[in-house]
């Protein structure tokens, strides 16, 4: 049996608006699942190689917790509806 579908992330702007350009959120959907691939290999090689599940997850959500981006959060400018013409 397949498994249902979680339903896409709502991705936010700094203030808390959505962001509504299809492009956007194209290519947040298409990295979520890009990442969701490599994850799930390296959870299966974790396990295959004696690791627990547990120790697995503690690790890896560490490093998103002390990730951080390179850039400055961009704020919305005056005249700019989040790119919806994008």
């Amino acid at each position: 049996m397949k498994k249902a579908e979680e339903p896409a992330p709502k991705w936010c702007t700094p203030e808390g608006s959505p962001i509504a350009c299809t492009e956007k959120n194209k290519v947040m959907a298409e990295n979520l699942e890009e990442i969701k691939g490599y994850l799930q290999d390296a959870i299966d090689d974790a396990v295959l190689m004696g690791c627990s599940e547990a120790s697995f997850r503690e690790a890896y959500l560490d490093l998103i917790r002390n990730l951080h981006s390179q850039y400055p959060e961009q704020k919305a400018r005056r005249g700019e509806e989040n790119d919806k013409d994008l």
